[in-house]
């Protein structure tokens, strides 16, 4: 069942700042990571163009907000993870964290130039893989994914970590409700639905569970 929440206005750093607890580091390191954003964008479609007008709200906390629905876990695999997200947020945010980890994943060589150059000039706690999701085998807490694949074919990609003992938090559109429904024409698996904190209309799913069939 899905919950409701009024999403939360993050306009620009001070006000991500004061929801996140985020501090004058992570903050910068956030600055940083937009200018990459908007270097790299000139040359490579990563983000769309007016989406980094509104950086702070569209990426940055809509990448956070799932951190603290998975307190403990150190490690997390972001699945086609592209520009980094929510992956290298995530990086940032708990880069001082003991044991934190973030495995950025995607099958285009050129968006992991990108992701390379980010990890190494932040310094963050993250690797970069440079292969389909599917091929590697990481054992993580959480695996995660934003605007990689609709529902029934980002399952795929995610049962071999899921059946290594993670659970997985995906941040999906309005549209969440009918990939539920097509993705339980191929897969058996729970799922919650709750609410995105960034975006009215978005929704993070989240899956404990998943096996191949479909349920009774």
């Amino acid at each position: 069942m899905s919950e409701v929440a009024d999403p939360v206005l993050v306009a620009d750093a001070a006000a991500f700042a004061a929801i996140t607890g985020a501090g004058p580091e992570a903050i910068a390191d956030l600055e940083r990571y937009r200018s990459y954003l908007i270097e790299w964008n000139a040359k490579m479609n990563l983000v769309g163009p007016a989406t980094l007008d509104v950086f702070w709200s569209r990426h940055a906390w809509d990448s956070a907000q799932i951190l603290p629905l998975a307190p403990d876990a150190l490690t997390w695999a972001d699945l086609g993870t592209g520009a980094g997200l929510p992956g290298i947020v995530l990086a940032i945010l708990a880069k001082d964290r003991p044991g934190f980890h973030v495995h950025l994943v995607d099958s285009l060589t050129k968006r992991c130039r990108f992701l390379t150059e980010v990890v190494d000039g932040l310094k963050l706690p993250a690797t970069v893989h440079n292969s389909r999701a599917e091929d590697l085998s990481l054992t993580v807490d959480i695996v995660t994914a934003r605007a990689c694949a609709p529902l029934t074919r980002l399952m795929g990609y995610a049962q071999p970590y899921l059946k290594r003992g993670a659970t997985a938090l995906f941040l999906k559109g309005q549209d969440v409700a009918s990939e539920l429904e097509d993705a339980a024409s191929n897969w058996d698996f729970d799922a919650a639905v709750l609410p995105s904190l960034s975006d009215s209309r978005g929704k993070i799913v989240r899956v404990r569970r998943l096996g191949r069939g479909r349920k009774p």
